[in-house]
């Protein structure tokens, strides 16, 4: 007879004693059961002690996290929190320095569980570690475990950051300062800053007033600490008030990071980038991957402002900017003197630069977006590269057959898909690592992206022969030609332009028809008949292959309060699908993690369902926070007996779907994700045209030569052998 649900059985370890093995009620109080497991060894004083994990975390068990217990888990008797946190607090204020050094070192690995975390804060802790840091006499290993320990506390939130002392940021700000400072205490006080910085409005202030541009520029060339150099250069720029993101300044290395955005401070900050990160010697990293594409994010929301301003068609001055385009374009041209001349004679220049409103091409920029984007990035091509503009106007204007392309609309539409395409104005999703090399090569990577844009709209315009009529459908090509090279990832500019020169509109229309051809559908009886007939074996092969793909199992990274200590944990199904592996990993691992790694499981039988989205737990728990689109469309939780939880956030949408079809194959549920959609789609098509080519097993009964007007109808017999 199975135990009851509410009984685990686990082994208990204490110091010096052989293990018990014992049967855990539960629903009876956890003292009570500490206070057996006491007696069994004779141990007085059961309330100065805890259990808590063996493996793993090694986090104490308290009556909210009991539940989680499993059986034939491993525990260990140990001192209870409050107990470890007064000895620890004790040793960390003595004299001798080998004891307080391991005091130190012990405090740093406990200060991540929440139970301890909250006894050492009440004991004012943190105010003990911010003096001894403030002291100024800790160095070394010594600073560092200090470091550590501080940010594992500050990061259960369960203190304010907003009471952190000035004297205690100008200290941590100092380490970042110095020339010569240990890698692990640089790394430690460049995660503090950037967690006041996220954590805190009025700290902000004061760590951009402590820490200059140039300052941390300086560290990307390193290696080990670049990651967090640049994570905190993000939570600066992120934070910076919006007054403050635009200056220019002579000297951008000495100015403070509410600054940071200045163009000289960016060109410089480029630079170093691009040589020492992105073509860095060493492979970019997903962390890393994800700080390039928040700066590149955060960078192009520069242009948001611009985006969402219209154009007022009673300023002179951008008036005066409409007009400079005129001229570049039709310079030498007699200017009459007449008013009426002169205005007959630039309407007629503002048709042929293509503007809508021909009298008034100020009224193109009042709608939004792309606003006054489009007039900037229009004067940007008018100005640089002066000849490719003016050789896009004429070829244009000069043409009498209709096929004329309209310059103006068409840039200032280009415009609005481009803002679209990188979000402009959106805000940096939470596990994104789509960042784009060839926009650190330049640094005026948004201009130059247009003008080669501009350029390929041209020439797609003159490839279609589109008249007015078909502006919309150039669009739609042009912006599917965009959107494919961009997903190749070109490494600079030019190679951009390799990648655009081999999409053209008939190799567009070549890969529409390919990707067509490949999920076509014939709707004729027997070609129905045949695919219910497919259909079957095609879904267990599909459930077969996502099963065998979790018996893999997938890596994940645990998303917390910081970004820059990457936690992963990885989840594998058992061979005989019986039971769900799972565990915590020091590293993301390359290759297969063994099933002895993986300190937790669950049983099959004990699934009840499975959630996605906005009905995880974990997405509902965040609910007061702005949820990021992209990690709900990734999340996804196992419930299980008794009302408990595992809660994913996929990678990516490949293994989002793999595991969510997966186990939903594993419950006897139907799949239904997109992926397997498609993937039913594909094979169901590849397998009916091979069957369809096999013409021994078809066979055609003879029938009268068809009439052109009425064409007879076949009678198929197909053999599904």
């Amino acid at each position: 007879m199975p135990p009851p649900a509410d009984v685990v059985k686990v082994a208990i370890e204490w110091p010096g004693a052989n293990a018990q093995l014992i049967e855990i009620d539960q629903k009876r109080p956890l003292a009570s059961i500490i206070r057996e497991v006491c007696d069994g060894w004779s141990l007085s004083g059961a309330e100065q002690f805890a259990l808590r994990y063996a493996d793993g975390p090694q986090l104490y068990i308290t009556e909210q996290s009991r539940g989680d217990i499993k059986n034939g888990t491993i525990l260990r008797l140990a001192i209870s929190p409050a107990r470890a946190a007064r000895q620890l607090l004790e040793r960390i204020q003595s004299h001798g320095i080998d004891a307080r050094l391991e005091a130190l070192k012990e405090l740093a690995k406990l200060s991540a569980d929440p139970t301890f975390a909250a006894e050492f804060i009440n004991m004012e802790g943190i105010g003990t570690l911010a003096r001894l840091v403030e002291s100024g006499t800790h160095f070394g290993e010594m600073l560092a475990f200090t470091l550590t320990a501080f940010l594992e506390l500050m990061d259960h939130s369960i203190v304010s950051w907003d009471l952190i002392s000035l004297s205690f940021i100008k200290q941590i700000a100092g380490y970042v300062n110095q020339p010569m400072v240990d890698v692990s205490i640089l790394q430690r006080s460049l995660a503090i800053l950037e967690s006041m910085v996220l954590n805190s409005h009025s700290l902000y202030h004061r760590v951009a007033q402590e820490i200059t541009v140039g300052q941390l520029i300086g560290h990307l060339s390193n290696q080990e600490i670049q990651t967090y150099a640049i994570a905190l250069i993000n939570a600066l720029f992120l934070k910076a008030p919006e007054d403050r993101r635009q200056g220019e300044y002579s000297n951008p290395l000495e100015q403070h990071l509410t600054e940071m955005a200045s163009t000289l401070a960016q060109k410089h900050l480029r630079s170093i980038i691009l040589n020492h990160i992105v073509r860095g010697n060493r492979p970019i990293k997903a962390e890393m991957a994800h700080q390039l594409y928040v700066l590149q994010v955060l960078t192009f929301n520069l242009l948001e402002e611009r985006m969402m301003t219209k154009m007022d068609p009673n300023d002179q001055t951008q008036r005066d900017v409409i007009f400079e385009l005129r001229r570049i374009a039709f310079d030498g041209e007699n200017d009459p003197t007449g008013t009426e001349k002169r205005k007959a004679l630039y309407a007629k220049d503002y048709k042929m630069l293509g503007f809508m409103n021909h009298l008034n091409p100020a009224m193109d920029f009042t709608q939004t977006p792309p606003g006054m984007l489009a007039l900037d990035n229009m004067l940007y091509l008018a100005k640089v590269h002066q000849d490719t503009y003016i050789r896009i106007v004429l070829e244009n204007s000069s043409r009498e057959d209709k096929h004329e392309c309209p310059f103006g609309r068409c840039a200032i539409e280009l415009t609005r898909v481009l803002c679209e395409i990188l979000q402009v104005g959106e805000l940096p999703n939470e596990g994104c690592n789509d960042y784009h090399p060839m926009f650190f090569t330049h640094d005026r990577a948004w201009e130059e992206f247009f003008c080669v844009c501009i350029q390929l709209l041209n020439k797609t315009w003159k490839e279609m022969r589109a008249t007015a009529e078909d502006f919309n459908k150039v669009m739609q090509v042009a912006r599917e030609q965009i959107t494919r090279a961009l997903a190749m990832k070109p490494s600079s500019l030019d190679q951009l332009k390799n990648k655009l020169r081999g999409l053209s509109y008939s190799e567009i229309l070549r890969l529409r028809q390919s990707e067509r051809m490949s999920q076509d559908d014939f709707q004729s009886p027997p070609i129905i008949e045949l695919r219910e007939r497919i259909q079957p074996e095609i879904l267990e092969l599909i459930k077969q292959q996502r099963l065998n793909r979790l018996c893999e199992g997938s890596c994940f990274r645990k998303v917390g309060n910081r970004r820059r200590q990457e936690k992963f944990w990885f989840c594998r199904l058992s061979l005989n699908h019986k039971v769900l592996h799972y565990g915590d990993l020091d590293e993301s691992p390359q290759g297969e993690v063994p099933l002895e790694m993986l300190s937790d499981k669950i049983p099959v039988c004990d699934i009840k369902s499975v959630v996605t989205g906005k009905d995880c737990p974990h997405m509902k728990e965040k609910s007061a926070l702005k949820q990021n689109k992209e990690v709900l469309e990734l999340a996804f939780s196992v419930l299980y007996d008794p009302d408990e939880t595992l809660n994913f956030v996929a990678p990516n949408k490949y293994e989002y779907c793999v595991w969510t079809d997966g186990l939903c194959a594993l419950l006897g549920r139907e799949m239904g994700s997109d992926l397997t959609r498609s993937d039913l789609d594909t094979l169901i098509s590849m397998e009916m045209k091979l069957r369809l080519l096999d013409l021994e097993n078809i066979a055609i009964p003879e029938a009268p030569p068809p009439v052109p007007k009425e064409p007879s109808s076949y009678n198929f017999t197909y053999n599904y052998s």
